[in-house]
Formats: C-alpha cells, structure tokens, sequence
C-alpha cells in the first residue's frame, strides 16, 4: 500500500514465518525478487575511485503489487498467515483474497 524499498533479508523473514505458521502445509509463491543492487561506499573514504561494492539486494515496491500468495490452506491461517508477514515487513500491508467462481 506503499511506495518503498524492501531488502531481500526481509523477504526472506517474512517467507519463514509465513511457512512456519502455516506448518508447511500450503504452497508460498514470492511475487518480488530483490533485482536492484544497493551499493554503499566503506566508511571515511575519499571522493572518486568509483562506485562502491553492492551491499544488499533490494526490491522496489509500489502500491497494488502482490508480494506473496499462499494456496493450499484455510482461508482464516492464510490470513494470519499473511498478516504475521506483513509486521515483519516495512511498509503497510493489505490481505487480499481471490475468489474462484463456482
């Protein structure tokens, strides 16, 4: 529901507890993958000599991306589920379920 930038480390918090709530008794499908490196330069460095080395892995993510689904379980522990996720993330999240005709 926001416009942010979320780390390939909280992706993965959020996977395991998401798989661990559930038992390992669904399938958890991840919508985003951490595609754009974040470099940083090492402390007390001088100006020039290029750009520094990757540190982390990010994400970016707007408003309305699906970030994860689960299949295979209750609809109630697919919630609590998902919600449990959402706290480890940063940035509001929203549950949102697909219904099938029929």
């Amino acid at each position: 529901m926001e416009n942010t930038q979320i780390s390939a480390r909280q992706i993965e918090v959020a996977r395991v507890a998401m798989t661990r709530y559930i038992k390992r008794g669904g399938k958890v499908w991840i919508r985003i993958f951490p595609s754009i490196p974040y470099t940083k330069k090492p402390a007390e460095t001088r100006m020039g000599k290029g750009k520094g080395n990757p540190e982390k892995w990010i994400a970016a993510v707007k408003p309305g991306t699906v970030m994860f689904e689960i299949a295979g379980v209750d609809a109630s522990l697919a919630e609590r589920a998902m919600k449990l996720a959402g706290s480890k993330l940063p940035v509001k999240t929203k549950f949102v379920a697909r219904h099938h005709a029929g």
